[in-house]
C-alpha cells in the first residue's frame, strides 16, 4: 500500500547550524574519487511548489506548451494570464487528480468549481514574473516530459524525491478528527512527520486498486537516497525552513534519519545553502526547500517571489568555485491544480501524476535544449546514483530515465552567465506550508 495523505499539528523545533564538511574534497568519498570520470561532484535539487509547464513556460521554443484547454463541457478555452501572486489555490488532492485527469481526457480541471471560478485553473504566468525561469530554460535545459510520480500533493511528492516511494497524501482535518483528534486544536494542513502528535494519521491508497488503505502514523522507515550516499561516503544535506514535522520536510518523516546521526544533515534555515556555497561547504547531494511560502511558488500566497529565490541559489553556485562541478536540478513538486494538457502515463492507480517543470542548469547542460524524454522523480535519484556510482534504491529509480539527454559531457564547461532577477530578501514570512490550504 502506498500511503498518500495526512494532517498533523506542528511541534516546536529550533533552527540549527550545520557542521562543516571535511576540508578535503568535502563532497566525495575515497571510492568515488578513485573511480568516477564524471565532472559532476555536486548535485543540487531545488524544489518549488505546485505549477505545470503550461503555466510557467509559455513561449519557450520547441517546448510542448498549450495555449488552449478543453473544459468539462467540451469547450475549447484559451489560457489566460494569471499572476503567481493570485489570491487563490486549487485542489491537488488525489480526488482532484482523478477529476482533472478524467480517464485521460484531461478535461475535468473546472468540474468542481462554481461558475464564477471555473476559469481559474486555465492560467499561465506573466512573462515578467517568471523571467528568471525562462532565462534558465533558454540557456540550459527544460524537460517537457517530467511527471510527478504521485497523483496527489506535497507530502508524498517530497517522499518520492528522497526515497522513490511514498506514504502519504494530505487529507482534511475533518478526516483526522474522525479518528479521535480534537479538530479545533488542529491547523488546516498542519505539518506531519515523526514528531507529529501521537494520534495523527495519514490516508493511504493501494496503487493496484486506487482504494483507500490503512491510516498509519506519519513516520516511516523506508530506505532513502541518504542511505546509499552514506554507504558510498558521499555527503548530503537537506535544507528546509525549520526543523520538525512539515509537508516539505521529507527526512523528518523517515524514522532512522529523524532519530539517528544523519539528522545532523537536515539544515535550517533553507538559505544556509547560500552561505555553504560561499564558504566552500557544499555537499555532494543537496535538496533545497523554499525558505518560506512567499518564495515557494505555491498558489494562494499573494507572492511572486519564488523565481528570485531560485535565481539566488543558481547565481550563488554559478559564481562560485563549484560551478564547473555542479548540476542544478530545479523541479516543482506537484501540479497544484493548474491545467496541463499532456496525458500522464499510468503505471498503476497512483503513478504517474501530471507534468511538472524540470530545469537542468549546469556547465555541461545542453544549450537551449528541450528534452522530450520521459522523466519522473525517480529520475533525479537515478541521476545521483549514476553520477556517484551508487547502488540502486530498488524503487522508482529502477524504471526511470536518468537525465542523460540533458547533458553533453564531451564539451568543456561553459562559463556562467548570471540570471537577472529581483534580489532575494527574506522577510518576516516564516511559514513552512502549514497555514496554506494545501488541499482546498
Amino acid at each position: 500500500v502506498v500511503a498518500v495523505g495526512f494532517v498533523v499539528v506542528l511541534t516546536g523545533c529550533g533552527a540549527r547550524a550545520n557542521a562543516p564538511l571535511p576540508a578535503s574534497e568535502p563532497a566525495l568519498g575515497a571510492a568515488r574519487r578513485a573511480t568516477s570520470a564524471s565532472p559532476i561532484k555536486h548535485i543540487v535539487i531545488i524544489v518549488q511548489e505546485n505549477r505545470t509547464p503550461d503555466y510557467l513556460f509559455q513561449g519557450i521554443p520547441h517546448a510542448d506548451i498549450a495555449t488552449t484547454a478543453l473544459d468539462s463541457e467540451g469547450k475549447i478555452v484559451a489560457l489566460h494570464q494569471v499572476s503567481l501572486a493570485a489570491g487563490y489555490d486549487l485542489s491537488h488532492r488525489n480526488a482532484a487528480f482523478i477529476t482533472d485527469y478524467d480517464g485521460g481526457k484531461m478535461d475535468g480541471f473546472d468540474r468542481n468549481l462554481p461558475p464564477s471560478d471555473d476559469m481559474r485553473p486555465y492560467g499561465y504566468a506573466p512573462r515578467k514574473e517568471v523571467s528568471p525561469y525562462h532565462q534558465m530554460a533558454r540557456q540550459y535545459v527544460l524537460a517537457d516530459r517530467m511527471f510527478q510520480t504521485n497523483q496527489s500533493g506535497s507530502f508524498p511528492s517530497h517522499q518520492y524525491l528522497v526515497s522513490g516511494a511514498s506514504s502519504a497524501e494530505p487529507v482534511s482535518s475533518d478526516d483526522v478528527d474522525s479518528n479521535g483528534l480534537n479538530k479545533k486544536n488542529l491547523k488546516q494542513n498542519a505539518p506531519v512527520g515523526c514528531d507529529a502528535p501521537a494520534r495523527s494519521i495519514v490516508d493511504t491508497i493501494d496503487p493496484a486498486t486506487g482504494y483507500p488503505g490503512p491510516t498509519p502514523f506519519p513516520c516511516f522507515d523506508r530506505p532513502a537516497l541518504s542511505d546509499v550516499l552514506d554507504a558510498a561516503g558521499v555527503t548530503w544535506r537537506y535544507y528546509q525552513h525549520d526543523l520538525g514535522p512539515g509537508l516539505w520536510h521529507a527526512y523528518d518523516a523517515i524514522q532512522h534519519v529523524r532519530y539517528g546521526p544523519d539528522y545532523a544533515n537536515v539544515v535550517s534555515p533553507s538559505q544556509t545553502i547560500l552561505s555553504d556555497v560561499a564558504t566552500g561547504n557544499l555537499a555532494g547531494v543537496s535538496w533545497v526547500m523554499p525558505p518560506s511560502n512567499a518564495y515557494s511558488d505555491h498558489s494562494g500566497d499573494a507572492s511572486a517571489k519564488g523565481p528570485s529565490w531560485v535565481a539566488a541559489v543558481v547565481n550563488a553556485i554559478g559564481t562560485s568555485r563549484y560551478w564547473n562541478s555542479t548540476a542544478i536540478l530545479i523541479v516543482w513538486d506537484d501540479w497544484g491544480g493548474w491545467y496541463d494538457h499532456v496525458v500522464p502515463p499510468q503505471f498503476n492507480a497512483y503513478e504517474l501524476g501530471f507534468r511538472v517543470p524540470l530545469l537542468v542548469v549546469s556547465p555541461y547542460a545542453k544549450k537551449a535544449h528541450v528534452s522530450h524524454v520521459q522523466y519522473e522523480f525517480g529520475s533525479l535519484l537515478k541521476f545521483a546514483e549514476t553520477t556517484f556510482g551508487l547502488s540502486s534504491l530498488g524503487a522508482t529509480d529502477v524504471r526511470a530515465n536518468d537525465l542523460t539527454d540533458a547533458f553533453n559531457f564531451g564539451h568543456p564547461a561553459r562559463a556562467f552567465t548570471p540570471i537577472k532577477a529581483p534580489p532575494f530578501n527574506p522577510g518576516p514570512d516564516t511559514r513552512d506550508g502549514a497555514p496554506n490550504p494545501e488541499d482546498p
